[in-house]
């Protein structure tokens, strides 16, 4: 299923029924600032495993992202932060930016299992914002493509569905989206490293 939603002013109906396919358990993929990705409800193990098994990743190590909608989100998932962390995120965000930071007991144990920490994402997206807010948790993020890989399928939403129609349960069509991914910085460490180089430069 592929459904058109206007970035510029996503339809609140629309948005619902994303919703109520997330909280059934459903996958999507969706457009962010950067590439398009595929998610579900972070809350939802089986849709997690299903979103696992269709990119190939082990849970216990490979490190997958959370999508939220604002900063308000930073304590239910994340350890107290020092200032000089939290106005990084805050100069940065909304944007093409994860950043690495240490998870609190309130994540998911399914992505604790080896890891003390989380990938946080605010993207400069009005549908995928729009829809995590509606939901009222974040949503796991991982690309639709491969980190070597470039390929017009990424971009383009009709390719997209034609590629993973039987693997997701929706995809979203917000107009073309990129191919260059997130930039990544490692807040866990002082100083903060970038561990990806992505679409933007962080504001220090």
């Amino acid at each position: 299923m592929i459904v058109k939603i206007y970035p510029e002013n996503p339809n609140p109906k629309e948005i619902n029924r994303v919703v109520e396919l997330l909280k059934d358990g459903g996958i999507i993929i969706y457009p962010t600032d950067t590439v398009y990705g595929i998610g579900c409800d972070i809350n939802n193990r089986r849709a997690v495993e299903r979103v696992a098994q269709i990119k190939g990743l082990n849970l216990k190590k490979d490190h997958l992202s959370f999508i939220c909608h604002d900063m308000s989100h930073l304590s239910d998932y994340t350890k107290a932060l020092d200032n000089q962390t939290f106005k990084l995120l805050k100069k940065n965000l909304p944007g093409p930016f994860t950043f690495i930071l240490p998870a609190n007991n309130n994540v998911p144990k399914l992505f604790k299992a080896n890891k003390k920490t989380i990938g946080f994402r605010i993207p400069n997206n009005t549908i995928i914002t729009a829809i995590v807010k509606a939901l009222g948790n974040p949503i796991l993020s991982t690309s639709v493509r491969d980190n070597d890989e470039i390929l017009e399928y990424t971009t383009d939403p009709e390719l997209i569905h034609e590629k993973f129609a039987n693997a997701v349960d929706m995809v979203i069509d917000g107009g073309y989206g990129g191919n260059e991914g997130s930039t990544i910085i490692d807040c866990t460490v002082f100083p903060h490293q970038i561990v990806r180089e992505g679409k933007a430069e962080i504001k220090l």
